[in-house]
Protein backbone atom coordinates (compact mmCIF):
# COMPACT_ATOMS: atom_id res chain seq x y z
CA UNK A 1 0.00 0.00 0.00
CA UNK A 2 2.70 2.29 0.50
CA UNK A 3 4.10 1.85 -2.86
CA UNK A 4 0.73 2.59 -4.16
CA UNK A 5 0.48 5.53 -1.78
CA UNK A 6 3.77 6.89 -3.36
CA UNK A 7 2.57 6.79 -6.95
CA UNK A 8 -0.96 8.60 -6.48
CA UNK A 9 0.74 11.35 -4.70
CA UNK A 10 1.92 12.22 -8.25
CA UNK A 11 -1.46 13.43 -8.80
CA UNK A 12 -1.02 16.59 -6.64
CA UNK A 13 2.74 16.77 -7.86
CA UNK A 14 1.33 20.41 -8.64
CA UNK A 15 -0.69 20.88 -6.18
CA UNK A 16 -1.04 24.74 -4.70
CA UNK A 17 -2.98 26.73 -2.09
CA UNK A 18 -5.16 29.29 -2.86
CA UNK A 19 -3.60 32.94 -2.74
CA UNK A 20 -4.88 35.21 0.85
CA UNK A 21 -6.99 37.34 -2.18
CA UNK A 22 -8.92 35.96 -5.14
CA UNK A 23 -6.88 37.76 -8.36
CA UNK A 24 -8.47 38.15 -11.75
CA UNK A 25 -5.71 36.19 -13.39
CA UNK A 26 -3.34 33.73 -11.80
CA UNK A 27 0.05 32.15 -13.45
CA UNK A 28 0.66 29.72 -11.33
CA UNK A 29 -0.52 25.60 -12.63
CA UNK A 30 -1.61 23.08 -10.69
CA UNK A 31 -4.91 21.91 -8.87
CA UNK A 32 -5.44 21.87 -5.44
CA UNK A 33 -6.60 18.50 -3.98
CA UNK A 34 -9.21 18.51 -1.18
CA UNK A 35 -10.41 14.80 0.29
CA UNK A 36 -13.50 14.96 1.89
CA UNK A 37 -13.80 12.01 4.26
CA UNK A 38 -15.16 10.32 7.58
CA UNK A 39 -14.76 7.32 10.00
CA UNK A 40 -18.50 6.62 9.64
CA UNK A 41 -21.19 6.18 7.20
CA UNK A 42 -24.06 8.01 6.81
CA UNK A 43 -23.02 11.61 8.43
CA UNK A 44 -23.36 13.55 5.29
CA UNK A 45 -20.08 13.93 3.50
CA UNK A 46 -20.96 13.55 0.12
CA UNK A 47 -23.59 16.27 0.83
CA UNK A 48 -21.12 18.25 2.01
CA UNK A 49 -18.54 17.39 -0.40
CA UNK A 50 -21.15 18.48 -3.43
CA UNK A 51 -22.05 21.80 -1.48
CA UNK A 52 -18.74 22.72 -0.67
CA UNK A 53 -17.66 22.31 -4.49
CA UNK A 54 -20.63 24.57 -5.54
CA UNK A 55 -19.95 27.12 -3.02
CA UNK A 56 -16.41 27.24 -4.31
CA UNK A 57 -17.94 27.76 -7.88
CA UNK A 58 -19.44 31.08 -6.41
CA UNK A 59 -16.29 32.93 -5.85
CA UNK A 60 -14.87 32.03 -9.64
CA UNK A 61 -12.84 28.74 -9.22
CA UNK A 62 -12.98 25.78 -11.72
CA UNK A 63 -14.22 23.25 -9.73
CA UNK A 64 -14.35 19.63 -10.10
CA UNK A 65 -15.50 16.40 -8.03
CA UNK A 66 -13.82 13.06 -8.30
CA UNK A 67 -16.29 10.34 -6.50
CA UNK A 68 -13.91 7.95 -4.98
CA UNK A 69 -16.25 5.81 -3.28
CA UNK A 70 -15.82 2.76 -4.61
CA UNK A 71 -18.75 1.01 -2.54
CA UNK A 72 -21.78 3.78 -2.84
CA UNK A 73 -20.69 6.49 -5.49
CA UNK A 74 -23.60 9.15 -5.40
CA UNK A 75 -22.13 12.68 -6.15
CA UNK A 76 -24.07 12.67 -9.52
CA UNK A 77 -27.57 11.99 -7.02
CA UNK A 78 -26.67 14.91 -4.47
CA UNK A 79 -25.64 17.13 -7.75
CA UNK A 80 -29.13 16.10 -9.48
CA UNK A 81 -27.40 13.97 -12.63
CA UNK A 82 -29.94 11.48 -12.99
CA UNK A 83 -29.54 9.09 -15.06
CA UNK A 84 -26.21 8.87 -14.36
CA UNK A 85 -23.32 10.15 -16.58
CA UNK A 86 -22.69 7.67 -19.17
CA UNK A 87 -19.01 7.34 -18.54
CA UNK A 88 -17.13 6.84 -15.46
CA UNK A 89 -13.95 6.08 -13.37
CA UNK A 90 -13.88 2.78 -14.79
CA UNK A 91 -14.08 3.81 -17.81
CA UNK A 92 -10.92 5.79 -17.02
CA UNK A 93 -9.21 2.56 -15.35
CA UNK A 94 -9.66 0.83 -18.35
CA UNK A 95 -7.92 3.39 -20.92
CA UNK A 96 -11.59 3.41 -22.44
CA UNK A 97 -11.36 6.90 -22.23
CA UNK A 98 -9.41 10.58 -21.02
CA UNK A 99 -10.77 12.19 -18.16
CA UNK A 100 -12.17 15.11 -20.15
CA UNK A 101 -14.28 12.24 -21.96
CA UNK A 102 -15.45 11.17 -18.26
CA UNK A 103 -16.07 14.47 -17.16
CA UNK A 104 -19.69 15.32 -16.68
CA UNK A 105 -21.47 18.93 -16.64
CA UNK A 106 -22.91 20.06 -13.37
CA UNK A 107 -24.31 22.86 -11.65
CA UNK A 108 -22.81 26.46 -11.91
CA UNK A 109 -20.05 24.08 -14.18
CA UNK A 110 -18.46 22.24 -11.74
CA UNK A 111 -17.57 18.89 -13.69
CA UNK A 112 -18.28 15.60 -12.05
CA UNK A 113 -15.90 12.43 -12.43
CA UNK A 114 -18.79 9.67 -11.61
CA UNK A 115 -17.70 6.82 -9.26
CA UNK A 116 -17.50 3.28 -10.20
CA UNK A 117 -19.35 1.17 -7.81
CA UNK A 118 -17.56 -1.54 -6.99
CA UNK A 119 -14.64 -0.65 -8.87
CA UNK A 120 -11.62 -2.32 -6.63
CA UNK A 121 -9.69 -2.59 -9.31
CA UNK A 122 -8.82 0.31 -8.76
CA UNK A 123 -6.25 -0.97 -5.33
CA UNK A 124 -5.13 -4.21 -7.56
CA UNK A 125 -4.07 -2.23 -10.68
CA UNK A 126 -0.41 -3.49 -12.33
CA UNK A 127 2.29 -0.78 -12.17
CA UNK A 128 1.75 -0.11 -15.47
CA UNK A 129 -1.71 0.08 -15.21
CA UNK A 130 -1.45 2.42 -11.88
CA UNK A 131 0.97 4.40 -13.48
CA UNK A 132 -1.17 5.22 -16.54
CA UNK A 133 -4.28 6.18 -14.39
CA UNK A 134 -2.00 8.37 -12.65
CA UNK A 135 -0.93 10.35 -15.75
CA UNK A 136 -4.59 10.73 -16.65
CA UNK A 137 -6.07 12.06 -13.08
CA UNK A 138 -3.15 14.39 -13.05
CA UNK A 139 -4.58 16.28 -16.93
CA UNK A 140 -7.04 17.70 -14.34
CA UNK A 141 -5.25 20.64 -13.45
CA UNK A 142 -6.10 21.66 -17.39
CA UNK A 143 -9.43 21.62 -15.78
CA UNK A 144 -9.93 22.63 -12.69
CA UNK A 145 -8.45 25.19 -10.01
CA UNK A 146 -9.54 22.65 -7.13
CA UNK A 147 -10.07 18.72 -7.02
CA UNK A 148 -12.77 18.05 -4.62
CA UNK A 149 -12.35 13.89 -3.48
CA UNK A 150 -15.28 12.50 -2.10
CA UNK A 151 -13.82 9.26 -0.67
CA UNK A 152 -15.50 6.05 1.16
CA UNK A 153 -16.01 5.86 5.06
CA UNK A 154 -14.02 4.28 6.91
CA UNK A 155 -10.49 3.12 7.02
CA UNK A 156 -9.95 0.68 3.77
CA UNK A 157 -7.08 0.76 1.54
CA UNK A 158 -8.26 3.24 -1.64
CA UNK A 159 -9.57 5.79 0.98
CA UNK A 160 -6.56 5.97 2.54
CA UNK A 161 -4.53 6.52 -0.60
CA UNK A 162 -6.79 9.42 -1.94
CA UNK A 163 -6.20 10.79 1.59
CA UNK A 164 -2.34 10.26 1.62
CA UNK A 165 -2.16 11.33 -2.06
CA UNK A 166 -3.98 14.85 -1.35
CA UNK A 167 -1.92 15.90 2.08
CA UNK A 168 -5.29 17.91 2.67
CA UNK A 169 -8.06 15.90 4.40
CA UNK A 170 -11.62 16.94 5.46
CA UNK A 171 -13.11 14.68 8.17
CA UNK A 172 -17.06 15.01 8.58
CA UNK A 173 -18.32 14.01 11.44
CA UNK A 174 -22.23 13.90 13.58
CA UNK A 175 -22.45 14.73 17.10
CA UNK A 176 -23.30 11.06 17.53
CA UNK A 177 -20.54 9.23 19.84
CA UNK A 178 -20.15 6.52 17.36
CA UNK A 179 -19.11 9.13 14.77
CA UNK A 180 -16.83 10.84 16.95
CA UNK A 181 -15.33 7.45 18.01
CA UNK A 182 -14.70 6.82 14.56
CA UNK A 183 -13.34 9.76 13.52
CA UNK A 184 -10.54 10.11 15.97
CA UNK A 185 -9.87 6.43 15.05
CA UNK A 186 -10.03 7.77 11.42
CA UNK A 187 -7.22 10.72 12.82
CA UNK A 188 -5.46 8.06 14.57
CA UNK A 189 -4.77 5.98 11.40
CA UNK A 190 -3.89 8.93 9.23
CA UNK A 191 -1.62 9.60 11.24
CA UNK A 192 0.04 6.46 11.60
CA UNK A 193 1.37 6.59 8.27
CA UNK A 194 4.24 9.09 9.45
CA UNK A 195 2.97 11.32 6.41
CA UNK A 196 2.60 15.39 6.79
CA UNK A 197 -1.31 15.89 6.17
CA UNK A 198 -3.32 18.53 7.02
CA UNK A 199 -6.17 17.49 8.62
CA UNK A 200 -9.31 19.59 9.15
CA UNK A 201 -12.48 18.92 10.71
CA UNK A 202 -16.27 19.92 10.34
CA UNK A 203 -18.76 18.72 12.82
CA UNK A 204 -22.23 18.10 10.57
CA UNK A 205 -25.75 18.29 12.04
CA UNK A 206 -24.87 20.17 15.28
CA UNK A 207 -27.78 21.40 16.63
CA UNK A 208 -26.57 24.63 17.60
CA UNK A 209 -23.24 27.01 17.09
CA UNK A 210 -22.39 25.48 21.30
CA UNK A 211 -22.62 21.87 20.46
CA UNK A 212 -20.75 22.04 17.00
CA UNK A 213 -17.65 23.40 19.11
CA UNK A 214 -18.11 21.06 21.80
CA UNK A 215 -18.04 18.34 19.44
CA UNK A 216 -14.82 19.71 17.37
CA UNK A 217 -12.91 21.42 20.67
CA UNK A 218 -13.17 17.48 22.40
CA UNK A 219 -11.74 15.54 18.88
CA UNK A 220 -8.83 18.25 18.41
CA UNK A 221 -7.91 18.14 22.38
CA UNK A 222 -7.87 14.37 22.30
CA UNK A 223 -6.00 14.30 19.21
CA UNK A 224 -3.62 16.88 20.33
CA UNK A 225 -3.03 15.19 23.53
CA UNK A 226 -2.62 11.80 22.90
CA UNK A 227 -1.54 11.86 18.98
CA UNK A 228 0.22 14.93 19.18
CA UNK A 229 -1.35 16.58 15.80
CA UNK A 230 -3.40 19.57 15.04
CA UNK A 231 -6.58 19.50 13.85
CA UNK A 232 -8.31 22.29 12.24
CA UNK A 233 -11.20 23.32 13.24
CA UNK A 234 -13.32 24.46 9.91
CA UNK A 235 -16.70 24.86 11.61
CA UNK A 236 -19.88 23.22 11.62
CA UNK A 237 -22.72 22.54 9.79
CA UNK A 238 -26.50 22.95 11.59
CA UNK A 239 -29.22 20.54 11.72
CA UNK A 240 -31.50 22.43 8.93
CA UNK A 241 -34.79 19.90 7.53
CA UNK A 242 -34.07 21.96 4.16
CA UNK A 243 -31.32 20.14 3.59
CA UNK A 244 -33.29 16.77 3.85
CA UNK A 245 -35.96 18.24 1.31
CA UNK A 246 -32.85 19.23 -1.16
CA UNK A 247 -31.71 15.58 -0.89
CA UNK A 248 -35.10 14.07 -1.50
CA UNK A 249 -35.57 16.74 -4.36
CA UNK A 250 -32.09 15.63 -5.95
CA UNK A 251 -30.81 19.27 -5.85
CA UNK A 252 -27.88 20.65 -3.83
CA UNK A 253 -28.97 22.86 -0.84
CA UNK A 254 -26.51 26.00 -1.49
CA UNK A 255 -28.68 26.35 -4.78
CA UNK A 256 -32.07 25.33 -3.75
CA UNK A 257 -32.02 26.94 -0.31
CA UNK A 258 -29.02 29.31 -0.63
CA UNK A 259 -30.15 31.29 2.55
CA UNK A 260 -30.61 28.27 4.86
CA UNK A 261 -28.72 27.63 7.80
CA UNK A 262 -26.98 25.32 5.89
CA UNK A 263 -25.88 26.83 3.24
CA UNK A 264 -24.53 29.46 5.18
CA UNK A 265 -22.43 27.51 7.56
CA UNK A 266 -20.89 25.81 3.49
CA UNK A 267 -20.53 29.36 2.66
CA UNK A 268 -18.37 30.37 6.13
CA UNK A 269 -16.16 27.13 5.82
CA UNK A 270 -15.68 28.04 2.02
CA UNK A 271 -14.56 31.19 2.81
CA UNK A 272 -12.21 29.70 5.76
CA UNK A 273 -10.65 27.04 3.44
CA UNK A 274 -9.79 29.92 0.61
CA UNK A 275 -8.61 32.57 2.74
CA UNK A 276 -11.71 35.04 2.14
CA UNK A 277 -12.31 37.17 4.70
CA UNK A 278 -15.95 37.09 5.83
CA UNK A 279 -18.34 40.13 5.85
CA UNK A 280 -19.05 41.98 8.84
CA UNK A 281 -22.49 42.02 9.92
CA UNK A 282 -24.74 45.05 9.32
CA UNK A 283 -25.27 46.99 12.86
CA UNK A 284 -29.13 47.68 12.54
CA UNK A 285 -29.79 48.37 16.12
CA UNK A 286 -31.97 51.64 17.05
CA UNK A 287 -29.09 53.45 17.54
CA UNK A 288 -27.53 52.92 14.37
CA UNK A 289 -31.09 54.04 12.42
CA UNK A 290 -31.31 57.27 14.74
CA UNK A 291 -27.88 58.49 14.15
CA UNK A 292 -27.81 57.70 10.11
CA UNK A 293 -31.16 59.91 9.76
Amino acid sequence: MADQAERLRELTNNVRQFPRAVPEHREEKGCRVITVSSGKGGVGKTNIAANLALSFSYLGKKVAVLDADLGLSNVNIVMGLVPPPRYNLSHIISGKKKLKEVMAEAPLGVKIIAGAVGASEIANLAKEQRDEFIKELSTISQFADLLIIDTGAGVSNNVLDFILAAKEVILVTTPEPTAITDAYGMIKVITGHEAEIDIKLIVNRASSFLEGKKVADRIADIAGQFLSVHIEKLGYVLEDPLVGKSIREQTPFILKHPTSKAASCIKHIRNKLANVPEEPKKFTSFFSRLFKR
